[in-house]
């Protein structure tokens, strides 16, 4: 039997057909590629067909696949040669066998019921997500929860006649995948609070220069695209190879695969699906609410309730409360769905950095370094230099600021430099070093496959530039898959559709880059033009390096502390300069990533290039409408609250107040802070030493490749070894259980088990908790007003700690 390598033609199809359909194969489409079958694009339309040396007519091919028999609930024990085992031992595996490959490309999301929903369901959790910027308490509309309400918004529409003009136009065929991917992805994108909004809220709240409406949206809009069309240019590397999987996207795919697959053979992946769904459900009200000591259940806590230490170390179901070493969790909204998906060698090196977390954010606040013991031992504001040990003392910010808001040198002298906590300090650190970690890990391991990022700069394709041709883009036709080499059955099955060519994610640059440079100045925001386009460079460049890490790993570094830092020494004591530099560098990044994973979750759902383009550029339009709007009604009827201190249980200043904070930080005082002689020397030069952290490993591995030292990943242990700094900590322990069953003993010991059910429990689990959470932050958390309490009880210690650890009376 011939080997799974696409385009592999075995010498007789007759002798193999049978055989192959009997393999437990979910239809006939996949059994063929497994001989070596593939989809090919059909010239005259968008429709596929099948290949096996000759083609054989359209009839023959659909007998052949009608005669497939195998149940899509039973995958077997060998495939062709291939063990389980064998499919899961490495995530490129799991890609393939975990997701399916076949497509029917007759199926149309262009549909009412995509453009109802999508444009509905993206007004919706755009509008949530922009009022959540200004509520005490944040909530995430996740893929998952809008993978599960689109779904139950679908099947209500079926309702509507499927006969004469109204079935004809609203409802002329079943709910599908294509059009739920549809939904999805253009929802999502909306879903995405714009950081514009973040920029555009601090400077209606505390500098004197408003942008008037028409340049807010078009600051929103192009900060958002900005990104997309740097990663779309970066798709054919980023994107289209196997080895870049976006593990987020594997539950996602399986939760679209059992709510749309034949439901007689898919029914034991429905029924997992609801009872994971159901059962935490009605679980997440316990610790959510009626039990909240569940969310972290400490034993020394619990033995030792008077001691700090105790606190520091054990402590961690608050927040900024201690490591959680030893604490356990039973809320799967805090332990989170990603233990359910990362790669085992991603869940390895987040082990080892916790570890280190935990040595090294003891040692400095024990060792005292940069005066730890006069600060709190975890926390993320600034403070002044009079603080003690008895007693903290928070740094002024607007003591040290002139009427415009840039920094005074005669007020800092007078206030002094403030600190940080040391941990966040260490934090900081680690932060710097990842960024660059990860840029020479890439380089070192994964160079064969970001090379093509620098063909451009080629002889030969600086040649072609002086060829008039090469300008003509509107002739250039997409490379076939002979031409790009691409064997990745996903990407085969695309061929079906045209892609978007490569001019219209240039022009998204272009264009956005181009609204970019006019809104900064109309804005007065005192960042120059060049500025900008270091800003923009450094994106480019970043995405390149966290995009590969997103794709391989589940994990990416975040690179706002460089951006900032770079970005406060080109234009120094303007913290809104800073700002609007973070905005284009940093957020450009973020936006990159995501459209990476958007397309390719788009071609695990073999959507069509275009329409996947088409989603994403109106949910992102959409958003920056709405965005703004909600924004400017938010920002001038509660300027007040959002100005003090607490806020009320309803609105809260907190997230602008820090960002704006960070702001102050970096773009005011980083000479100050972080130049040599100073007391934070250290943190910048972690990019230097990211660099070269790396090759040690690296040289192992080339003496002892029986070792395997290329597992350690030196960029995610460093940013671990900063982990904890802030955040729920007592779940910690309960991820890496809930991660190593999951990956080291379910993959291991019950791979078929694994391929079928792991990523489809993944999807139950964060659907049901995302929906009761949901629910319960407008029902009883106070989102829609009035908070309901639940009374105080030892499982409900709301006069302290809820894992009852000794509070800090000094906060």
């Amino acid at each position: 039997m011939t080997s799974r390598i696409p385009g592999a033609v075995p010498a007789q199809l007759s002798a193999d057909v049978n055989p192959a359909f009997n393999t437990g194969h979910t239809t006939g489409i996949e059994a063929l590629e497994e001989l070596g079958v593939h989809t090919l694009p059909n010239e005259s339309s968008e429709k596929g067909r099948i290949s096996v040396g000759q083609y054989p007519a359209k009839g023959e091919v659909d007998n052949q696949i009608q005669d497939v028999s195998a149940g899509e609930d039973e995958i077997p024990a060998e495939k062709h040669g291939m063990s389980a085992a064998d499919m899961v031992d490495n995530m490129e595996e799991i890609a393939l066998y975990a997701i399916h490959t076949d497509d029917d490309p007759s199926l149309n999301p262009w549909t009412f019921r995509m453009w109802f929903l999508g444009l509905g369901l993206s007004a919706f959790s755009s509008v949530l997500a922009t009022i959540y910027q200004f509520k005490p308490q944040g909530i995430v509309l996740s893929a998952t929860f809008l993978c599960v309400i689109s779904y139950v918004l679908a099947l209500i529409l079926e309702y509507i006649p499927k006969s004469g003009f109204i079935g004809r136009w609203f409802n002329n065929q079943p709910f599908n995948h294509k059009e739920h991917a549809a939904i999805l992805i253009m929802s999502s994108t909306a879903a995405r609070s714009a950081m514009a909004a973040e920029v555009i809220a601090v400077q209606r709240l505390w500098y004197s220069s408003v942008p008037n409406p028409a340049v807010c949206i078009f600051l929103i809009f192009s900060s958002q695209i900005l990104g997309y069309g740097i990663a779309g240019l970066l798709r054919k590397i980023l994107v289209y190879p196997t080895k870049f999987f976006y593990p987020a996207n594997l539950p996602i795919m399986s939760l679209l695969d059992t709510l749309h697959r034949e439901k007689e053979g898919n029914r034991r992946r429905l029924k997992v699906f609801y009872i994971a769904f159901a059962l935490i459900f009605v679980w997440e009200v316990v610790p959510e609410y009626l039990m909240p000591i569940l969310t972290g259940v400490s034993i020394f806590c619990l033995a030792k309730r008077n001691s700090m230490a105790f606190t520091y170390i054990f402590g961690g179901a608050n927040g900024n409360e201690g490591l959680g070493i030893g604490s356990l969790c039973f809320d799967f909204q805090y332990i989170g769905s990603s233990a359910l998906y990362l790669p085992l060698m991603t869940i390895g090196n987040i082990l080892i950095g916790y570890v280190l977390c935990c040595v090294v954010f003891c040692g400095v606040y024990y060792g005292n370094i940069w005066r730890a013991q006069d600060f709190p031992f975890l926390s993320q504001l600034l403070f002044s230099p009079t603080s003690n040990s008895t007693t903290y003392v928070t740094f002024n910010q607007s003591a040290v600021l002139d009427s415009f808001g840039r920094l005074d040198e005669a007020k800092l002298a007078a206030e002094g430099v403030p600190y940080m906590a040391a941990t966040f300090a260490s934090y900081v650190l680690t932060q710097n070093l990842a960024i660059t970690a990860t840029i020479t890990h890439c380089l070192l391991y994964n160079w064969d496959d970001l090379k093509e990022a620098w063909s451009f700069v080629s002889l030969r394709n600086l040649q072609l530039l002086a060829k008039p041709s090469t300008w003509m883009f509107w002739r250039h036709e997409p490379p076939s898959q002979e031409q790009t080499g691409d064997k990745d059955p996903h990407q085969l099955a695309m061929q079906a559709y045209k892609d978007c060519p490569d001019w219209w994610y240039g022009l998204v640059f272009l264009l956005s880059g181009v609204i970019g440079i006019i809104c900064i100045y109309e804005a007065n925001s005192g960042m120059a033009w060049w500025a900008f386009i270091i800003a923009t460079l450094l994106a480019s460049f970043l995405i390149l390096f966290t995009g590969a890490q997103a794709g391989l790993t589940g994990f990416h570094v975040p690179v706002q502390p460089i951006i900032q830092m770079i970005g406060a020494y080109l234009e120094p004591g303007n913290p809104l300069t800073n700002m609007y530099f973070t905005l284009f560098g940093y957020n450009s990044v973020g936006q990159g990533l995501l459209l990476l994973q958007d397309l390719k979750l788009g071609q695990y759902a073999k959507l069509s290039p275009r329409c996947t383009f088409t989603m994403q550029m109106i949910g992102t339009l959409v958003g920056a409408v709405l965005n703004y709007v909600i924004t400017l009604s938010i920002t001038t009827n509660q300027r007040e609250i959002l100005l003090s201190i607490e806020g009320t249980h309803i609105w809260s200043g907190a997230g602008l107040q820090s960002f704006n904070t960070q702001a102050i930080t970096w773009g005011g005082l980083a000479k100050h802070m972080y130049s040599w002689g100073s007391t934070y020397q250290w943190v910048p030069l972690g990019l230097v030493i990211g660099f070269v952290a790396p090759i040690p490993i690296y040289i192992l591995h080339r003496l002892f490749p029986k070792m395997h030292f290329d597992y350690l990943n030196v960029s995610i242990i460093s940013w671990h070894i900063g982990w904890l700094v802030t955040g729920i900590n007592s779940a910690i322990v309960s991820f890496f259980v809930v991660a190593y069953f999951s990956q080291f003993y379910l993959r291991r010991y019950k791979p078929d088990w694994f391929l079928k059910f792991n990523y489809v429990l993944c999807a139950g689990l964060d659907g049901g908790t995302q929906v009761v959470v949901f629910i319960m932050t407008f029902a009883l958390f106070g989102a829609s007003g009035k908070p309901v309490t639940f009374p105080n009880y030892w499982g409900n210690n709301g006069n302290g700690n809820i894992d009852f650890c000794m509070v800090d009376p000094r906060n």
